[in-house]
C-alpha cells in the first residue's frame, strides 16, 4: 500500500505523526546549543618550549631541530610548521583528518622526552595547546584606569576579577593579557657583587637552598602521628633581604647588599591600551560544547555586578562579545529563513489562487523544518550559521515536492474527479517523477557532507541538514497533502462572490493559460529547429565558461563585513616596547579619528594568537559602528586606514579586515632551502618584485629582517686555565639578562608568586656592563675567586635573525601579502607571472600556502563532491526510468544554469567563491527536477500511445504550470539570502543570487532544450537498434 494510500485511508494517525514531528522538532530546537560556525575538531597541535636568554640561532640548533627529528616520524603528520625566535621554539603539527588527537599528543610527548637528555637543561618544559576554534575567547574585555598603573589593574584582575569571570557556567578559562604579574625582584648590583666576591651562582644557590618548606617526616606514639614540617618559607621582601647569601672569613654578606629586593612585578613584554586609556587584557573561553549566546549572555551579567565593586576611575568594558555577533548573525538567518518561507507561500498562492490549497501546500514547510531540527539535534550539531543557511536554502526545494503533487490532484479535481479520487491519482500518477528528484537533490548535498578536510567539517551540517529536510518534506508531501486534499476540498464559490484579489488572480491565471498554450507552439518550433536549440545550449555552456574566464573572479571565501579590522605594526627589528607603543597608538589615534570608529584595543608586544611575537610587534583592534550606521564598507574603510598608517615612518602597516583569515594574509608563498645567506638574499629579490604586483599590497617577509645584537667569544685558553667553562658563562648569563626563577614566595593575598634574580634595569641598559660580570674562577691555590666577565670574553656587535621559521624540517622564508581591489585569484596569477621572470637558485624552490591553497583543495574537493553526485543522480535517474539511455537528455541539460550563475555574479559583483559553488550544487538538483518532471509525463503519454512529438508538447503543456510555481518559489524563498542584509549577511549571498541567476535561466532553457535533446536521444536510440537488427 502506498504512503498516500494509506493517509487517506487513516487521517488521524497522519495528523498524530505530522504533530509529532512538529513536538520533536520544537523539543530539539531548545535542546540546541547556538555558535556562529560549526564545531570542528581542527586535528593541530601546537608545542612551545620557552627557552630563556638563547637567540633564534640558538633555539634552532638546540631545540628545533632535535625536537623536529624526533616527531616527524609519528604517523599521520600532514604537515609541519616551526619557528625559532628570541628564548622560545613553537612547533605547529598539522594531522590528517581522523587522527586519534589525545593519542597524538602522547605521541609528541613521548618522543620529546626521549630526546630530553639532548635538549638544554635551561630549556622549560615543552606545553603543548590543542588548536581549537573553541578556543578563541567567546567575550574579551578591557580593565582601564586613568588612575591605577598597568601593575595595579594587573592585581586587581587576578585573582579577584579573574574569579568572578570564572564562576559563570560554561567558562573553562580566564587569562590575562598585556599586564605586569606580581612577584618578587631581585636586582642584583654587578659592583656589589664584584666587591664582594660573589658569583651568581652562590647567589641563586643560597636563594633556592634557604626558601622552601617541606614536610620531613612525623611523630608516632601510640594511638596518634603528627607531621613535622619545615617551614623554611621567607616571608618578604624584607625577610628575602637579611639571607645569608655568603661569608668571607668573619664577614657576612647579606642578599640586601648586593640587590635591591621588593614586592614588584614582572618586567613589561606587552601593553595594552583602550581608546589610549592604559589597560589589561581579559579573554575569556568556554567550556567545549557550552552555547556562545548562553556564556556570553551570563558574562555580560556577571560582568555588571563585577563593574559595581571596582574603585572609582576603573572600568571593565567588553571590547569583543562573540555571542552578540552570534546571536545577531543566527537571528538575521531566521529572520530570512521566515521571509523565506512567506515570500515562497505567496508564490503558490499566486498560482493556485486557493487559500485552502496554500495552506496544505505551506504545511510542508514548518513540518519539514522543524523535523530537520530533530536530525541537527541527532548528528550532534549546533544551531549555527550553516545549519540555519541549509534551511534558508531549503525553502524553496522543501515545498516543491507538495507543490508537485498537489498542483496535480487540482489538475484531476478539474478533470472531473472527486477530491477523494483525485488525491489518490494525482499522487500515484507523480509520486516516481516527486520521488526521483528529491533524492536527485539529497544525490547532490549528501557527498557534500562527506568531503575531506575542513571543508567537509564545515559543510557537513549543511548538507545533511538539507537532505533531512528534503526527505521529510517527501514524506510530508505524500501523507498530509493527499490527506488534506481529500477531505478539504476547496469551495467554489459563485463568481459574484469572489473578492477582487480572486478575481485578479483568475486573470493572473487565465493570463497564464495563454502563456502555456504560445509555450505549445515554442515546443514544437524547437523540435522543429533542434540545431538551434543544441548551439543554445551549446553556446550558454561555453558562454558562462568565457565569460568566467574574461571578466569574473575567484575567491576563497565572500568577503564578510563583521564592523571590525585588525591592525599589526611591525617596527624596526631591535625597538624596545616603548618605541612600538608610542608607533602603534599613532595608528590607533588614526583610527580613532574615523567617523565610523566607536573604539580601538592595543596590544603592543603581541603577535597574536599562535605566532612567535616580540616587543617590536603590536596589534590594534578596531571596532566599527554597525552597517546600518555607516556609509562605508568595513573594507572601504580599511583601505583609507592603510593609506593613512603607511604613511608613518618606521613601522610596517598591515591592515586586515577580519572575517575568517583573522590576522593572516592571503597570499602565502613559501622559499624553501638548504642555504640560509641565499635564502635571505633570494627572498628579499622575490619580495621586491612581489611590491610590484598591482592589487598586491602589505607585502612582506615572514622574518621581518635581522635585529640588532651582539655576539660574545670565549677565550678558551684562558677560561681552561681559570677553571671556567662555557657553561658557567653562560649560566651566569642567563641568570644576569634573561633572568631566573630562583624558588617562590607566598605573596599578602596567599597567592604564589614567583622569586626573579637578574640584574637592575639600568645595568642591562649597555654592552659595557657586560665587561663588569663577576663570574667564578678557581685559583691555583684552590680558592675560588670572582673575575669580570671582561677579561676572558670578547663582545663584538652584530645582526643576527630575527626569527628562523622551518616548513617540514626545512628551512623557509614566506612572502606574505594582502589584495586590494582583485579577487585572490587573479592577484596570484599576477603574482605567478611576475615571479616567474625571477630565476631561483639551484636547491631553492617555491610553494603556494596560504588562503590560495586552502582555495585550491577546496575546489578541489567541492568538484569532486560534484563528480560524485552527478554519478548518483544518473543512477536514480536509471532507476527511475528503467533505462540507462534516458537520463542522458537529463545530464546533458544541467550545465545549463551556468549561463545565469555567471551573469547574476557579474552583476552583483561577486566572486566565484566557496559560497556561490555550493549554490552551483544546488542547481544541478533543480535543473535535473525539472528535467525529470517532463520526461516522466512524456513517457507517460507515450505508453499510453502517444507519439514522441506529441508527447513531449503535451508534458510541456500540463507541466509548466508545477515547474515555473516551483521555480518561482525557489527564487522567492532565496532573495532575503540574495539581498544580504544584516550581521554577516554578506558571507551568504553569493549563494543567494548565484541560485536565483542559474535558476531563471536554467529553468527557461530546460523548457526549451530537454524536450529536444530527449528526441535526439530516442531517434539516436531507434537508429541503433535498427542498426543491431540489420546486423
Amino acid at each position: 500500500m502506498r504512503i498516500s494510500d494509506f493517509s487517506i485511508e487513516q487521517p488521524m494517525v497522519t495528523v498524530v505523526a505530522m504533530l509529532a514531528l512538529v513536538l520533536f522538532g520544537l523539543f530539539a530546537l531548545l535542546a540546541l546549543h547556538t555558535d556562529e560556525f560549526p564545531d570542528i575538531e581542527q586535528p593541530v597541535i601546537v608545542v612551545g618550549i620557552p627557552y630563556p636568554g638563547a637567540s633564534p640561532e640558538g633555539v634552532e640548533r638546540e631545540i628545533l631541530e632535535r625536537v623536529e627529528e624526533s616527531i616527524t616520524g609519528i604517523a599521520g603528520i600532514h604537515e609541519l610548521r616551526s619557528s625559532a625566535s628570541d628564548g622560545y621554539a613553537q612547533l605547529i603539527v598539522f594531522f590528517e583528518f581522523g587522527k586519534n588527537m589525545l593519542e597524538a599528543g602522547q605521541e609528541i610527548r613521548d618522543r620529546i622526552s626521549a630526546v630530553r637528555d639532548r635538549l638544554p637543561d635551561e630549556m622549560k618544559e615543552p606545553v603543548l595547546t590543542r588548536v581549537d576554534p573553541a578556543d578563541i575567547p567567546v567575550v574579551s574585555l578591557t580593565l582601564a584606569s586613568d588612575r591605577l598603573t598597568p601593575v595595579e589593574l594587573t592585581r586587581l584582575a587576578d585573582p579577584g576579577i579573574v574569579r568572578e569571570l570564572r564562576q559563570v557556567p560554561g567558562v573553562a578559562q580566564v587569562d590575562v593579557a598585556g599586564g605586569q604579574t606580581r612577584e618578587l625582584n631581585v636586582q642584583l648590583d654587578p659592583a656589589a657583587l664584584a666587591e664582594a666576591g660573589v658569583t651568581l651562582a652562590e647567589l641563586v644557590q643560597a636563594l633556592n637552598a634557604q626558601n622552601l618548606a617541606a614536610p620531613v617526616g612525623r611523630l608516632t606514639h601510640g594511638a596518634g602521628e603528627q607531621t613535622l614540617r619545615l617551614r623554611g618559607r621567607l616571608d618578604g621582601p624584607e625577610a628575602f633581604a637579611q639571607l645569608v647569601v655568603a661569608r668571607r672569613g668573619e664577614r657576612v654578606i647579606r642578599l640586601g647588599q648586593l640587590a635591591h629586593v621588593s614586592d614588584g612585578a614582572e618586567e613589561a613584554r606587552s601593553l595594552a591600551f583602550y581608546d589610549g586609556r592604559p589597560a589589561i587584557g581579559i579573554g575569556v573561553l568556554k567550556s567545549r560544547g557550552a552555547s556562545t549566546t548562553a556564556v556570553s549572555a551570563a558574562l555580560r551579567a556577571q560582568v555588571a555586578q563585577v563593574q559595581a565593586t571596582l574603585p572609582a576611575g576603573v572600568e571593565l568594558r567588553i571590547v569583543q562579545d562573540a555571542g552578540e555577533r552570534v546571536g545577531h548573525s543566527v537571528a538575521n538567518v531566521g529572520e530570512h529563513l521566515v521571509l523565506g518561507a512567506l515570500l515562497t507561500v505567496l508564490t503558490v498562492f499566486l498560482f493556485l489562487n486557493s487559500w485552502r490549497s496554500t495552506v496544505i501546500t505551506g504545511l510542508a514547510l514548518p513540518v519539514s523544518v522543524l523535523a530537520a531540527f530533530v536530525a541537527v539535534w541527532a548528528c550532534g550539531f549546533t544551531l549555527n550559521q550553516m545549519s540555519l543557511l541549509g534551511l534558508s536554502l531549503a525553502i524553496g526545494i522543501l515545498i516543491d515536492d507538495a507543490i508537485v503533487v498537489r498542483e496535480n490532484i487540482v489538475r484531476h479535481v478539474h478533470l472531473g474527479r472527486s477530491h477523494l479520487d483525485a488525491a489518490r491519482a494525482g499522487t500515484a500518477e507523480i509520486g516516481l517523477a516527486v520521488t526521483a528528484t528529491t533524492f536527485s537533490i539529497v544525490a547532490v548535498f549528501v557527498p557534500v557532507a562527506f568531503m575531506s578536510g575542513v571543508a567537509g567539517q564545515w559543510f557537513k551540517p549543511f548538507a545533511l541538514t538539507i537532505a533531512c529536510a528534503v526527505l521529510v518534506s517527501l514524506f510530508v508531501s505524500f501523507s498530509l497533502d493527499p490527506m488534506l486534499s481529500a477531505y478539504w476540498p476547496d469551495p467554489q464559490p459563485e463568481a459574484q462572490r469572489r473578492g477582487w484579489l480572486t478575481r485578479a488572480l483568475d486573470r493572473f491565471n487565465a493570463g497564464f493559460d495563454r502563456l502555456t498554450g504560445r509555450y505549445v507552439r515554442v515546443i514544437g518550433w524547437a523540435l522543429d529547429h533542434r540545431l538551434v536549440m543544441t548551439a543554445l545550449a551549446l553556446g550558454s555552456f561555453f558562454g558562462a565558461l568565457w565569460l568566467q574566464a574574461q571578466f569574473g573572479g575567484a575567491a576563497f571565501v565572500p568577503p564578510s563585513d563583521r564592523s571590525e579590522l585588525r591592525i599589526v605594526i611591525d617596527t624596526p627589528p631591535g625597538s624596545s616596547l616603548e618605541h612600538t607603543r608610542v608607533l602603534a597608538e599613532r595608528v590607533a589615534g588614526l583610527a580613532r579619528a574615523l567617523p565610523e570608529v566607536r573604539y580601538t584595543y592595543t596590544r603592543a608586544g603581541s603577535a597574536g594568537d599562535f605566532t612567535v611575537g616580540g616587543v617590536d610587534t603590536a596589534t590594534v583592534y578596531v571596532r566599527l559602528k554597525p552597517k546600518s550606521g555607516r556609509s562605508r564598507t568595513q573594507e572601504q574603510i580599511g583601505n583609507a586606514l592603510r593609506a593613512q598608517a603607511q604613511q608613518l615612518a618606521g613601522a610596517e602597516v598591515a591592515v586586515f579586515s577580519g572575517g575568517f583569515g583573522g590576522a593572516y594574509k592571503p597570499i602565502q608563498l613559501r622559499l624553501i632551502g638548504p642555504d640560509a645567506r641565499e635564502l635571505a638574499e633570494t627572498a628579499q629579490r622575490l619580495l621586491a618584485a612581489a611590491r610590484e604586483v598591482p592589487g598586491i599590497v602589505d607585502a612582506n617577509l615572514s622574518t621581518r629582517g635581522r635585529k640588532p645584537e651582539y655576539e660574545l667569544t670565549v677565550d678558551r685558553g684562558l677560561a681552561g686555565a681559570l677553571g671556567i667553562t662555557v657553561a658557567d658563562i653562560g649560566q651566569g648569563l642567563r641568570v644576569a639578562y634573561a633572568g631566573l626563577e630562583a624558588g617562590d614566595w607566598i605573596d599578602p593575598d596567599g597567592e604564589t608568586r614567583d622569586v626573579t634574580v637578574r640584574l637592575a634595569p639600568e645595568y642591562r641598559e649597555l654592552a659595557a656592563g657586560l665587561a663588569r660580570l663577576p663570574v667564578a674562577a678557581h685559583a691555583a691555590d684552590g680558592r675560588t675567586v670572582s673575575l669580570p666577565l671582561g677579561q676572558i670574553v670578547t663582545v663584538t656587535p652584530g645582526l643576527g635573525p630575527r626569527r628562523i621559521d622551518h616548513f617540514d624540517t626545512e628551512r623557509v622564508i614566506v612572502i606574505e601579502a594582502a589584495t586590494q581591489g582583485v579577487p585572490l585569484a587573479e592577484a596570484v596569477r599576477r603574482l605567478d607571472a611576475r615571479l616567474a621572470r625571477e630565476p631561483l637558485p639551484p636547491g631553492l624552490r617555491l610553494q603556494h600556502g596560504g588562503e590560495a591553497k586552502d582555495q585550491a583543495e577546496v575546489f578541489g574537493n567541492i568538484f569532486s563532491a560534484l563528480g560524485i553526485a552527478l554519478l548518483l543522480m544518473y543512477l536514480i535517474l536509471v532507476l527511475q526510468f528503467g533505462s540507462f539511455l534516458d537520463p542522458v537528455p537529463i545530464m546533458a541539460s544541467l550545465p545549463l544554469s551556468l549561463i545565469g550563475v555567471v551573469l547574476a555574479l557579474l552583476v552583483t559583483g561577486d566572486t566565484l567563491n566557496i559560497m556561490s559553488l555550493i549554490g552551483v550544487m544546488l542547481l544541478m538538483g533543480v535543473v535535473a527536477k525539472n528535467a525529470i518532471l517532463l520526461i516522466d509525463f512524456a513517457r507517460q503519454g507515450r505508453a499510453r500511445g502517444l507519439a514522441l512529438r506529441e508527447a513531449l508538447i503535451e508534458a510541456g503543456r500540463v507541466r509548466l504550470r508545477p515547474i515555473l510555481m516551483t521555480t518561482f518559489a525557489l527564487t522567492a524563498g532565496m532573495i532575503p539570502v540574495a539581498l544580504g542584509h544584516g550581521e554577516g549577511a554578506d558571507f551568504r549571498a553569493p549563494l543567494g543570487r548565484a541560485v536565483i541567476g542559474g535558476t531563471l535561466t536554467a529553468t527557461l532553457l530546460t523548457l526549451l532544450v530537454i524536450p529536444t535533446f530527449y528526441e535526439l536521444t530516442d531517434e539516436w536510440r531507434t537508429r541503433v537498434q535498427s542498426w543491431c537488427r540489420r546486423r
